[in-house]
């Protein structure tokens, strides 16, 4: 692993994206090209030993109406990051986030977020026996907090747009039926806000449903907290 860095530098301001620009970790996602770029994660460890996670990126870049001429997406992350923080949805803490041109009048561009302590994806846990360990009555609490998480992002109109189950993060505290069960989304590179919440909540659930192994009665649990935390029915989810 990379040396240690303090993560809150006393640097100017205007210093900073060049301060974090040049910490240097370990790849746990190696570079690919897309978007008309690069983009990958490296791992890294403050003096404190807490571990943070910084996507850098090159030329890496979406297109909208609002941005005809491209943006990097890490600052689409950075926005879905605040606002579905403003939800009090669990994501990754932000620390820093920033994008300039290079000499070449090319984007760079650079997230840097806290680990989740303790946090794990849902398939990882389920693997490792975590149903087993706590039972049934707390992953049926763990299906509806996951359930009533989404439906608060959507209701916000944020739509996640790569919900796939490995996004899922849970962390289970605790001993027997009173556990402390918590929920994470990560990956919000694609997220965005859509005109209506209906909008952003078919677009992911049919998704999830998709790309989920979820057994047909635990689906229809989270599917009927869900429904009715959002206040309607989903086409496509049954």
């Amino acid at each position: 692993m990379a040396g240690e860095f303090v993560v809150e530098p006393d640097v100017a301001p205007k210093d900073r994206f060049a301060y974090y620009w040049s910490q240097r970790g370990e790849w746990v996602e190696e570079p690919n090209r897309r978007r008309g770029g690069e983009s990958g994660v490296q791992r890294i460890q403050a003096a404190s030993g807490q571990l943070f996670y910084f996507k850098r990126q090159t030329g890496h870049i979406y297109r909208s109406w609002l941005h005809p001429f491209g943006r990097p997406t890490v600052l689409r992350e950075r926005d879905a990051l605040a606002g579905l923080t403003q939800l009090n949805i669990k994501v990754p803490k932000l620390i820093f986030s920033g994008a300039e041109r290079d000499a070449d009048n090319k984007w760079r561009a650079l997230l840097v977020t806290a680990a989740l302590d303790g946090f794990d994806e849902l398939e990882n846990w389920y693997a490792a026996g975590g149903r087993e360990q706590y039972g049934e009555a707390v992953h049926d609490r763990l299906l509806a907090e996951i359930a009533l998480t989404l439906a608060r992002m959507h209701q916000g109109r944020w739509q996640h747009s790569c919900l796939y189950i490995k996004h899922i993060f849970v962390r289970v505290t605790g001993d027997g039926p009173q556990a402390n069960v918590e929920v994470a989304l990560l990956d919000l590179e694609k997220c965005r806000r859509r005109l209506t919440a209906r909008q952003a909540a078919h677009n992911d659930m049919t998704q999830l449903r998709r790309h989920s192994s979820f057994s047909t009665a635990d689906w229809e649990k989270l599917v009927y907290v869900y429904e009715k935390a959002f206040g309607s029915a989903i086409k496509g989810l049954r």
